[in-house]
Order: C-alpha cells, then structure tokens, then sequence
C-alpha cells in the first residue's frame, strides 16, 4: 500500500511539475508574442516615418514647398485681378455712354401684341 501511495504521490508531484512547465511555457510564449508585436509595431513606425519623408522629399522636389506653390498661387491671383481691372477702366466709358444712350433714348412705340378697342 504504501509503494502504491508514493507511487500516486510521485505521479501527482510529477503531473504538477508538468502542468508548471507549460504554465511556464505559455508565459514565456506570451512574453515572445508581445515583444514580437512591439517590435513589429516599431519597424511598421519607421517604415511609414521613411516613407512619408520619401513623399514630402518628392513634392517638395516636383512642386516646391508648401509656401512656394501659395505664393505662386496668391501671384496668378493676383495679376488676374489686376488684368481685370485693367480691362474695366478701358471699357468702362464705353459702357456708361452705351448705358446712358439705351436708358435716355426713348422711342415710343406701341407693343406689338397691342389691340385698339373697337
């Protein structure tokens, strides 16, 4: 009896130290995971960091900074406005007299779709 008691508490003592091992196990599989994923979380911020440098290295390359391409815009804006005054201060005259002769000018008629009473 007593061989088959030790023999149960060695299986016991064994089935314990077993289920240590792969509790073990599963933490040291847990802490590998997340420090997998940490470290996949860092490369993913570098490569995105590399890549938008790439990007604003590219634009400003092709069109210039930010700032280069407002001035440049306020610019065209700019010489469209004067371009438009330009063009109304020398048709200006021209259109006040024309305005001027259409509303003065007045030539009664009767209208067309008029009827005497008969």
């Amino acid at each position: 009896m007593a061989s088959q008691t030790q023999g149960i508490q060695q299986l016991l003592a064994a089935e314990k130290k077993a289920a240590e091992k792969v509790a073990d196990a599963r933490k040291r599989k847990a802490k590998r995971l997340k420090q997998a994923k940490e470290e996949a979380q860092l490369d993913i911020e570098k490569y995105r960091q590399e890549q938008e440098r790439k990007f604003r290295d590219k634009e400003a390359k092709h069109m210039g900074s930010r700032e280069d391409v407002a001035s440049r815009i306020d610019a065209d804006t700019n010489r469209e406005i004067e371009n438009m005054k330009r063009l109304v201060a020398g048709n200006k005259e021209k259109v006040i007299t024309r305005l001027l002769d259409l509303v003065c000018d007045i030539k009664p008629e009767l209208h067309r779709n008029y009827r005497p009473a008969s």
